[in-house]
């Protein structure tokens, strides 16, 4: 018998593993894909120090419309899939009114302000084969117009004030010599200097699990089956292969509620979903940073694959048909300031973002069981977080004092105790 099941093996479930094998217990990773090939591998590979303000739900008239007529880029709805998600959504908008979004802020920042900490660790420890994958020179929020350039550059300098968060203020000029490639439609941009940029966020993370199994960590490949608690460990199947533990950690994203609501964890979750597509420059084009065309909503990053465009949020259900309007929207943006090519990709790639409500994750012990412990709900941030997640969790689970304080992360605040 081990001492740790983890279930999941995305960025949150390998960095747990590490945390605890480095602390002498023996852990069995289970999950039916090869790590790091669900969520943690679609992102837009950023590292997001400065992502101390979650996203809130739109509360301006304009925005809301734009959405409720589908003619936004950044976001979009499922009709059919309202009725489900009305509930956890407008407790969504709720929690984003300025009073609550305030105080969520207040808990959110200490943990942003482990994720470069808690990467470092990791990257080190896996040796060249992360380190390769590394940008330390932050990346840039780009402006169609002067006006929205001038409010988030207040919002920025408020957050280097409070938050000690780095950036620079660049104009049009600054940006052409950076990225020359750029063909116009752009005033200028912030530039996040304290983030770090990944050419490849599924390779980073294989590079994570060479270093769990590396260190003894098992991995068992398959569905597993429903886990319970018999006689002080817990127990799932997987394939026919009975898997038995002292403790259990569910970190499966947004698959976590399959696992959860067998023992009786009915949680607000909900998911947006994204896409990405890979496309070969055009005419010797290169795009040098990472840029976000804020007032579309969509991401254009250097990739291993090439160019990859990352769409906003599609509020649907986990297991829908893929729907990618706003990857189409998306290109057609992107075309207007970067000389894109042909795609890479054979079809675009679709993903889920495990949400919660109150745009905080959820961490710690599962309350009404020993031993079980959850990690999901990490939202836009998840391959940010992850490995801070997984030491947080590593403390908690051997008793040890935790990083950072995680009562604002703990799952009874869905449960009314």
């Amino acid at each position: 018998m081990d001492d740790v099941i983890i279930l999941g093996a995305g960025i949150v479930g390998v960095a747990t593993g590490i945390h605890l094998l480095r602390r002498g217990r023996s852990v069995t990773l289970v999950d039916r894909s090869a790590p790091g090939h669900e969520t943690s591998f679609g992102n837009a590979g950023i590292i997001q120090r400065e992502g101390v303000r979650p996203h809130p739900f739109p509360r301006d008239l304009t925005t809301l419309l734009q959405v409720g007529l589908h003619l936004s880029t950044a976001a979009r709805y499922e009709p059919l899939a309202l009725p489900k998600l009305a509930p956890p959504l407008l407790r969504y908008w709720w929690e984003s009114s300025p009073e609550h979004y305030r105080r969520v802020v207040e808990s959110y920042a200490p943990l942003i302000g482990r994720s470069i900490i808690a990467h470092s660790d990791l990257i080190a420890a896996a040796g060249p084969e992360a380190e390769k994958l590394i940008s330390r020179d932050g990346w840039y929020l780009v402006f169609r117009t002067a006006e929205k350039m001038a409010r988030e550059e207040g919002k920025a300098r408020a957050d280097h004030e409070r938050f000690g968060i780095g950036y620079e203020m660049v104009g049009w000029p600054a940006l052409k010599a950076l990225e020359p490639s750029l063909l116009g439609k752009l005033v200028g941009a912030v530039h996040w200097t304290d983030p770090w940029t990944v050419r490849d966020p599924g390779a980073l993370v294989t590079a994570y699990f060479e270093l769990f199994k590396r260190m003894g960590g098992t991995f068992v490949s398959g569905e597993a089956g429903r886990l319970s608690a018999e006689q002080g460990s817990w127990r799932t199947t997987v394939g026919g292969r009975q898997v038995v533990a002292r403790q259990a950690v569910i970190a499966l994203g947004p698959w976590a509620p399959d696992m959860l609501e067998p023992l009786g964890y009915r949680l607000p979750l909900f998911v947006k979903r994204g896409y990405h597509m890979h496309y070969h420059p055009k005419d010797g084009a290169e795009l040098n940073h990472l840029l976000l065309d804020t007032e579309v909503g969509y991401a254009m990053a250097p990739m291993t694959r090439g160019i990859r465009i990352t769409t906003g949020a599609e509020f649907a259900m986990r297991d829908a048909a893929p729907t990618p309007i706003q990857l189409g929207k998306a290109e057609a943006a992107a075309r207007e300031i970067f000389p894109l090519g042909e795609r890479v990709d054979p079809q675009p790639w679709k993903g889920a973002r495990p949400c919660t409500p109150d745009m905080m994750p959820i961490i710690g012990k599962a309350p009404r069981h020993e031993g079980l412990f959850v990690g999901i709900g990490h939202a836009h941030h998840g391959f940010t977080l992850g490995p801070a997640t997984g030491e947080l969790l590593a403390q908690t689970m051997t008793g040890e004092a935790t990083a950072i304080d995680i009562r604002p992360f703990r799952m009874e605040r869905f449960l009314g105790g």
